[in-house]
């Protein structure tokens, strides 16, 4: 039997809002650990063609913003046009995408989520997916690259201490 095979109830199902709580509550933490270690944002790290801390950021953050930008089927604010010179800066990035994931959520019905918008990609050309796909893929393209920063920072002897899994989260009881 395949996960697809089977069928939740709605009480066994997560939900975007959950999921967004999630990753609200785990961004909130970087942010303010950030605001504490500064000096972070320089520490050497290779990912996503970035090879910086302040760089891996950018990508989770721009990545989410062009998502948010396309569920509105809003013009892609240009990546260079951002400021991200300070922890505030980049994590404005983060709240404006996540500002507009809440937007979309808060007016999309059934065929928004279920419409196949194309778009083109940095690394892959251009694809086509549904909107709910799309939203589904921002928040966990940024929750892998969160435990990737993760791991290379403590593995540079820098730790981010709280607890990162689901498990902690107050987004589902």
């Amino acid at each position: 039997m395949t996960a697809q095979a089977g069928t939740a109830s709605a009480s066994a199902a997560l939900t975007y809002a959950e999921l967004l709580h999630h990753d609200e509550q785990e961004t909130e933490q970087w942010r303010e650990w950030f605001h504490a270690h500064p000096e972070a944002l320089d520490a050497k790290m290779e990912l996503a063609m970035m090879h910086d801390v302040r760089g891996v950021l950018l990508h989770i953050f721009v990545v989410e913003l062009r998502y948010g930008e396309r569920l509105l089927e809003q013009p892609e604010v240009p990546a260079d046009s951002l400021a991200k010179g300070s922890v505030d800066d980049l994590f404005a990035i983060g709240a404006t995408a996540r500002g507009k994931f809440c937007e979309f959520m808060a007016r999309a019905t059934d065929a928004d989520w279920h419409k196949t918008i194309s778009f083109k990609t940095l690394s892959a050309g251009t694809i086509s997916a549904s909107k709910r796909k799309c939203f589904v893929h921002a928040l966990l393209h940024g929750m892998r690259h969160w435990a990737q920063l993760a791991t290379a920072l403590r593995q540079q002897g820098t730790k981010a201490e709280w607890h990162h899994d689901f498990m902690f989260s107050k987004a589902m009881e």
